[in-house]
């Protein structure tokens, strides 16, 4: 199936290109994206997904996806506001810096899919990786805050994990995983 993702984010093409076998997915060729400003994961998953729509190739799919990292010390925070909430600051270090001494170091990372055929149909798919959150970033591979997350049951920080882990495992995987049994239920191959 041939799909575009509504976002200007190589590192969360990849991930999904590996999470969702038999499609055929590229990035959207769009800059000009509306705000972000949706009061969930999946209202702002959706203003991508529709965006997409309008502009996409009439004959593909649009994904829109969004997701965050949630502090439980921190009241949920950054939530929606993972990817911008330090701006010009590494966020992983930022987040980090901000638990400095904080003994609750429980966290969840937290994905939306919104994928919208091209007679209009929508798809969703929801993932969710609990875990913990290091005092130091830890691995090399990944992006954002896979250096600082330890998700429950492994020593280890998704950076630390590798890439093919999380193509598996992660909670945007899991969200993928989601949204291709939601493809299936509804008809899909």
């Amino acid at each position: 199936m041939k799909a575009q993702l509504a976002s200007q984010n190589r590192h969360k093409l990849e991930e999904l290109q590996e999470s969702l076998p038999g499609w055929q997915l590229d990035l959207l060729p769009a800059t000009d994206y509306p705000p972000e400003d949706g009061e969930t994961y999946l209202d702002n998953a959706r203003i991508k997904a529709r965006f997409g729509r309008t502009v996409g190739e009439p004959g593909a799919w649009v994904l829109g996806e969004d997701s965050g990292i949630e502090s439980d010390a921190l009241n949920g925070e950054p939530g929606l506001h993972s990817a911008r909430w330090a701006p010009g600051r590494d966020q992983a270090d930022a987040l980090v810096e901000r638990l400095a001494g904080e003994t609750n170091r429980r966290a969840r990372m937290v994905t939306e899919l919104v994928a919208i055929s091209p007679a209009g149909e929508e798809l969703r798919g929801s993932g969710v990786l609990e875990g913990t959150l290091t005092t130091e970033k830890r691995g090399s591979t990944g992006f954002g805050y896979d250096p600082i997350f330890i998700p429950d049951g492994y020593e280890q920080t998704v950076a630390e994990l590798g890439d093919a882990w999380k193509h598996e495992h992660s909670h945007r995987a899991r969200a993928a995983q989601a949204l291709l049994r939601e493809y299936a239920a509804r008809g899909g191959s």
